[in-house]
């Protein structure tokens, strides 16, 4: 049996023929280390709140009198939920903040996406105007326009109903997307839209069938953020829902604690009730909104 020269044996240390060797591990810069922990402080602080709300909301008052509001809880203490949600019905606020935010979330994107692809593909004239009127719209504050508003509902019969809190809401939400989708629109390619026209697609078809499903990740990142605002209106909500029956979440919140008194640990277990489903939502569509954020960075 013949013997490969000794020069011709790859060498212990050597990786095999057509394997490049491990690159050598990068060493991570001090700078790096200090945005880390700014990272972890920041996390902290954000969560340090929602952990002592946590802790004060299983507590009993007794409990809370004798240790504070930083000690852990002797036992698990769930009678302060029970009593705030029956005391405020706050199953009926939930299902309105469900209505009101769900029904914005959708309708503001579509308003979004009608008014964008008008501006942003279609290039209709003048649309940088339009554009600084939506940009301004936004910027003015509810305050301003709670007096318009409101008498404009009353004329209209549309006051202290949830129809109300919708319409307004959407019209502010779908001008923040038009604004915003408009840019977006105006970078999609033109070899799709080109296509599509050849193939013999009109108008709608090009946008049910070709812009919309590829706007389908920035379209979730809409829908998310318009629920989650929503969900924590408070003023204008304040001013358009007076009856019990038609308040939301933030706004039960806010009128229960100026009308009784409450204990420390009821105050707890109503504000944990009221970040609870914003915060599901927020996890359930976590990933779309990953997703969607990337995709704009990629692009």
């Amino acid at each position: 049996m013949a013997i490969a020269p000794a020069s011709a044996r790859p060498h212990r240390d050597e990786p095999p023929a057509g394997r490049h060797p491990d690159p050598a591990p990068r060493r991570r810069s001090p700078a790096r280390h200090v945005v880390l922990l700014g990272l972890i402080v920041g996390v902290l602080l954000v969560l340090a709140p929602i952990l002592v709300i946590v802790l004060n909301a299983v507590k009993s008052p007794a409990d809370y009198a004798s240790n504070g509001p930083m000690a852990l809880p002797d036992s698990f203490h769930l009678q302060g939920i029970v009593d705030f949600w029956n005391r405020v019905d706050f199953g009926r606020k939930l299902l309105n903040s469900l209505v009101v935010s769900g029904s914005v979330a959708i309708l503001g994107v579509g308003l979004a996406v009608l008014s964008a692809y008008a501006l942003g593909i279609g290039r209709v004239r003048g649309r940088i105007w339009f554009l600084v009127f939506f940009l301004v719209a936004n910027l003015i504050p509810q305050e301003m326009l709670v007096y318009p508003l409101y008498y404009l509902s009353k004329s209209l019969g549309l006051y202290d109903s949830l129809l109300s809190v919708i319409i307004i809401f959407t019209v502010i939400q779908g001008a923040f997307g038009t604004y915003l989708l408009s840019s977006v629109f105006a970078q999609f390619p033109r070899e799709l839209l080109d296509a599509a026209e050849v193939d013999g697609a009109g108008r709608w078809r090009v946008l049910w069938q070709v812009v919309v499903p590829a706007s389908r990740p920035t379209l979730a990142v809409l829908v998310t953020f318009f629920f989650v605002w929503t969900w924590n209106e408070f003023f204008l909500p304040l001013v358009f829902l007076i009856s019990n029956d038609n308040q939301t979440v933030p706004v039960a919140l806010g009128v229960l604690q100026g009308q009784r008194t409450m204990d420390a640990t009821t105050t707890s277990a109503s504000a944990l009730l009221g970040i609870v489903p914003a915060v599901v939502f927020f996890l359930v569509f976590q990933r779309t909104l990953t997703r969607g954020v990337m995709s704009g960075a990629i692009k």
